[in-house]
């Protein structure tokens, strides 16, 4: 199990330069998890497209329904302590920390592509890579 950030489940499902990487990474570990947030951040993404017109709204809806299917089962809420404490102890934003706090939580990696969150925490969040 790893989790994963919004990001990389927008490069999963809107074709892009790191569309590829995404793919690979649910062949090798296809057991993904997210913080409850990654919807609404996910939703954002979408709520881009559609006013950019690369989505129409029921092709937003499907990636959407599609997306939280991949996740079902493996989405969580976390206590704010363990956010918070990631946020006074960073420069990262409190999005970003409930990310990393799960991967505490369930002893794993965070794949992002986010800097911040790859050089404030080494030790768990890892790159998306194609390999």
């Amino acid at each position: 199990m790893i989790v994963v950030d919004s990001n990389i489940v927008a490069y999963l499902y809107l074709p892009g330069e790191c569309t590829a990487a995404a793919e690979a990474l649910l062949e090798r570990d296809p057991s993904w998890s997210a913080p409850l947030l990654w919807r609404s951040e996910f939703r954002g993404i979408l709520a881009g497209y559609m006013r950019r017109g690369n989505l129409t709204f029921q092709q937003a809806h499907d990636l959407q329904s599609e997306a939280e299917d991949l996740l079902a089962g493996a989405e969580y809420a976390l206590d704010s302590l363990s956010v918070l404490e990631l946020v006074r102890d960073s420069e990262c934003s409190a999005y970003d920390c409930e990310f990393v706090a799960l991967a505490m939580k369930l002893a794993t990696k965070l794949v992002t592509m986010d800097g911040k969150l790859l050089r404030t925490f080494p030790g768990i969040a890892v790159a998306l890579s194609a390999d």
